[in-house]
């Protein structure tokens, strides 16, 4: 058995958490217990040279704690880029709680939690996510004022997002089709909770043709039946003939098997992490002569709306931020094929600009 015998010897052995840390540079980890509420969450800062890191808090039933670390590290990243191609003055942070969010929170578990946001002293600043409402943000915010999306204040972000994914859908559809009108589009989305259902809602607005999916069945009928939408299965929806898929559930949709079924010219929703591997299935998409909205630049809305209610903007601004998302989108899709390069990598050359822009500016004379 290796033994470690002085300080020097701990550099031959290998940290899988730290090493995953350094792929990404993510600046700081917080792994959070408490057995008496049940609570088990980890806290990722990716970085803050914009500003404070902000970004949701997703309670979800991982099937381990390493798919946990693996997500919260990949979203954090992702918020980071987010908030830097959106134009706003913070960095990028993330939250996962391990559990079943329909049987495990509690008023205590989610003020334990605020302890531990409250902790990193405003460095992270957190909000809803996947399994987590604005109720539960009330909670938080007991114990902690770094909280945002509270009711009676910037509120529910879903429909800034749902709005942000529809105009950059629509850019997505003047580039590949010359026009953005989606009338009579057949558009197929992934998950119809709170953004997908309002995303459907403006689809069916436009006389799309909307085909949709869900794990929740009654969800998935209530929106079928409110927007004469088609419900297809939760495999089905890969293979059916459609014009755009838009993902608006969990991440890396995007794979082999998965790239090799869709029929479609244009992929944008609102899902996190939709490339599976991103060097690898983002120049797939291209090959495939798709056009992929990059998802952190696409569903911008959500973080959009917290924004405004940090720097104390109205509802109005925030929505009329989101109407940007259509110009980006535009801007990213027609450098991608002046430049011949993945839409995801263009993406993420000009949040990164923006970040080394203003790191500069930061630097001490």
């Amino acid at each position: 058995m290796f033994e470690v015998k002085n300080i020097e010897d701990t550099n031959l052995i290998e940290n899988p958490v730290i090493a995953q840390m350094s792929k990404y540079n993510h600046e700081q980890l917080l792994f959070c217990n408490d057995n008496e509420t049940g609570l088990k969450a980890i806290i990722a800062v990716h970085n803050t040279v914009l500003g404070p890191a902000l970004g949701g808090t997703r309670m979800w039933m991982y099937n381990n704690e390493l798919e946990a670390l693996t997500d919260v590290l990949r979203l954090s990243r992702g918020m980071t880029y987010k908030n830097s191609i959106s134009g706003l003055n913070l960095g990028g942070g993330k939250a996962v709680i391990i559990g079943d969010a329909r049987t495990m929170k509690s008023e205590a578990l989610m003020r334990r939690f605020g302890k531990f946001v409250n902790s990193l002293a405003g460095k992270y600043i957190t909000a809803e996510d996947v399994g987590i409402s604005t109720s539960d943000m009330v909670y938080v915010n007991m114990e902690t004022n770094h909280v945002v999306g509270l009711p009676g204040k910037s509120g529910d972000p879903s429909p800034v997002t749902a709005h942000g994914v529809y105009v950059g859908m629509k850019a997505c559809a003047k580039e590949q089709f010359g026009s953005d009108s989606l009338a009579g589009k057949k558009i197929a989305v992934q998950g119809v909770g709170h953004v997908g259902e309002y995303l459907v809602k403006a689809l069916a607005a436009e006389k799309a043709e909307i085909f949709i999916t869900d794990i929740h069945e009654p969800t998935l009928k209530s929106v079928a039946q409110k927007y004469g939408a088609k419900i297809v299965g939760l495999d089905e929806i890969y293979g059916i003939d459609m014009d755009i898929y838009a993902p608006c559930a969990l991440g890396a949709t995007l794979n082999e098997a998965t790239l090799s079924r869709l029929k479609c010219s244009i992929i944008a929703g609102a899902a996190n992490n939709q490339l599976q591997i991103e060097d690898i299935h983002g120049r797939h998409v291209m090959e495939k002569g798709m056009i992929y909205a990059p998802d952190f630049a696409l569903n911008a809305g959500g973080v959009i709306n917290c924004y405004s209610e940090v720097k104390g903007l109205s509802a109005e601004w925030a929505m009329a931020k989101a109407e940007e998302i259509y110009n980006t989108i535009g801007n990213i899709v027609k450098r991608s094929r002046t430049e011949n390069i993945p839409t995801y990598q263009i993406a993420n050359k000009m949040a990164e600009e923006r970040i080394e822009a203003v790191g500069k500016v930061k630097l001490p004379l």
